[in-house]
């Protein structure tokens, strides 16, 4: 079967450094043209409903990916995991998971955006990292180290949840208490994956590729199909790929109607 990426040198494979593709995007510049260039690729972001079969590098994948990467992670866990299907026998099975819908048989790649369940466990080492790289204060590491606990740990055999669960929504009653993600880390898993998502599309976009989110999909059976671990949750499946035709023509409800100034 053929393959999304075509061959490539050695050389032209590796993976590129953050470094090295942030110093590319960090350059002085006008602030106001920046965010005139900015508004303009998120009008003309569309989702793509047909793809054309022209295949795709995957240094460029890769280094979408990465700025996928830095999207705003939640205490800086960054649960969100890739699965990149390039192999159309796969994409074929996967397409039954996602309705049969058109696009996943189309693109040349489809990405499952998924949520890993565990992404607690690494915790002491993404705040070793941040504090190793000076993006934390060694104050707000203790505060961390106290509270990220508090708000992940469901106990042995789900006790800690049980007494979450069932106390918290009294105790708002009294005082403010933020989301407690023992409780309801499917929700928190969904809006990290989720800003991962929309970095990866709007680099896609820039890059002249067409994306298309789709949350039409039977978890269960793409689960299966790809084999994931057992903590890796699918929360969003995006075919990608060079599109066939121009956008699709959008429409958006004045701001009026969606904004409230208090």
């Amino acid at each position: 079967m053929g393959s999304a990426f075509p061959r490539a040198s050695p050389s032209s494979s590796r993976r590129p450094s953050s470094r090295a593709i942030m110093s590319e995007f960090t350059s002085p510049g006008d602030s106001e043209s920046m965010l005139a260039r900015f508004e303009g690729l998120a009008r003309k972001r569309r989702a793509t409903r047909h793809f054309s079969q022209q295949p795709l590098e995957r240094k460029l994948i890769e280094r979408l990916l990465l700025t996928a990467q830095w999207a705003p992670s939640g205490y800086n866990l960054q649960p969100t995991r890739f699965v990149v299907v390039a192999d159309p026998r796969i994409r074929s099975r996967i397409r039954r998971a996602c309705m049969n819908q058109q696009p996943v048989k189309e693109a040349p790649l489809v990405i499952v955006f998924a949520g890993d369940h565990r992404a607690f466990d690494r915790f002491p080492e993404t705040l070793e990292a941040d504090l190793a790289g000076g993006a934390i204060t060694a104050e707000y590491a203790g505060f961390l180290r106290k509270m990220v606990p508090l708000m992940f740990r469901q106990g042995p055999l789900g006790l800690n949840w049980f007494w979450k669960a069932t106390l918290i929504p009294l105790a708002r009653l009294f005082v403010p208490i933020p989301q407690i993600m023992a409780v309801d880390k499917r929700f928190w898993l969904a809006k990290q994956v989720m800003l991962c998502a929309m970095n990866f599309m709007l680099a896609a976009e820039a890059s002249g590729l067409g994306t298309v989110p789709m949350e039409g999909f039977d978890a269960g059976r793409l689960r299966r199909v790809l084999d994931l671990p057992r903590s890796w949750e699918p929360i969003l499946v995006v075919p990608v790929g060079y599109a066939k035709q121009g956008p699709a023509k959008k429409t958006r409800l004045p701001l009026e109607r969606v904004i409230l100034w208090r």
